[in-house]
């Protein structure tokens, strides 16, 4: 079956516990059960396991991050190829090639940046981890470690289970929390029919409501997100996100794009795209883009 949205068939807005929803005439007119589709929506964790894939699996990648200074020249970057092992419980990592420009790293090699820093820890491994699963249901979500290893975690909880709280992160509270019914004067959701790369998938777009006030955009951290789910298995195909925060010691504005791979039942982030600024006051603000591209995966 495949459906497709057009721009110009008459959409239908209602309000489903005080949020704005717009339902595009595909749904309306083949009666599909929108209120299950949000619930489906609201209760997703594929795109959150996908991640925690990548500590369970052998795989190989492709890295390429880019930092900048404040007049946007390009002062530090590194391009590499890395082989990550999974051999029982286990995983380690192999460097393949690597290139690097600026002072990426200090004399002790430790990163001079927190993005790359992050990037490190969500991709490269540092000699051997074992006992990591990909399970994600019931699991309670926990912050590890102090200062600027707590932020890093903080961080990549909020890009990789955007929507979710996420705990210690100061005067955030649960802004983050998009469906939530305190903040129903925010956003506005839609939902459509659309084709992703050849496939139906049902597109979900959230945005940050037209008019609100400054005091109002200052309970916004997700400004937008566009997300593809498989029609069939309801798994997601793709996410498309923006997101800022300033509270002073702790601030970004940082929008990425992930394309979600599938080898035979594991779901896998394939292709990563990073662009923002973030900071925290230990640290200063810096801005950094990185691509991350997985491929030749062993899930055996």
């Amino acid at each position: 079956i495949c459906f497709v949205g057009y721009s110009w068939a008459q959409d239908t807005t209602l309000s489903i516990e005080n949020q704005t929803f717009t339902l595009a005439d595909v749904i309306v007119r083949n009666n599909f059960e929108y209120k299950d589709i949000l619930a489906r929506i609201k209760r997703d964790t594929s795109f959150y396991k996908a991640f925690k894939t990548l500590r369970t699996i052998g795989y190989s990648s492709f890295n390429h991050i880019e930092m900048y200074d404040k007049n946007q020249k390009m002062e530090a970057s590194l391009d590499s190829r890395t082989r990550q092992n999974r051999i029982g419980d286990c995983r380690t990592m192999d460097v393949i090639e690597e290139k690097t420009f600026g002072k990426l790293r200090d004399s002790k090699g430790e990163y001079n940046y927190v993005t790359p820093s992050l990037y490190a820890s969500l991709f490269f491994t540092k000699g051997k981890i074992c006992g990591e699963t990909n399970i994600v249901k019931g699991k309670k979500r926990t912050i590890q470690g102090s200062g600027i290893e707590k932020a890093k975690e903080q961080l990549k909880m909020l890009f990789f289970n955007p929507g979710k709280d996420i705990p210690g992160i100061p005067l955030m509270g649960g802004k983050v929390k998009v469906f939530d019914k305190a903040h129903s004067d925010l956003y506005d959701f839609s939902i459509d029919i659309q084709e992703y790369k050849g496939k139906p998938a049902y597109l979900f777009v959230l945005k940050i409501k037209e008019g609100l006030t400054f005091y109002k955009k200052d309970d916004v951290v997700i400004d937008e997100m566009t997300t593809w789910f498989n029609y069939d298995s309801f798994e997601v195909m793709a996410r498309n996100y923006s997101m800022s925060y300033n509270a002073g010691v702790y601030r970004f504005n940082v929008s990425m794009q992930v394309e979600i791979g599938k080898i035979g039942q594991y779901l896998y982030p394939k292709i990563i795209r990073y662009d923002g600024n973030w900071g925290v006051l230990i640290k200063g603000k810096e801005r950094g883009l990185f691509t991350a591209t997985i491929y030749d995966l062993d899930v055996n």
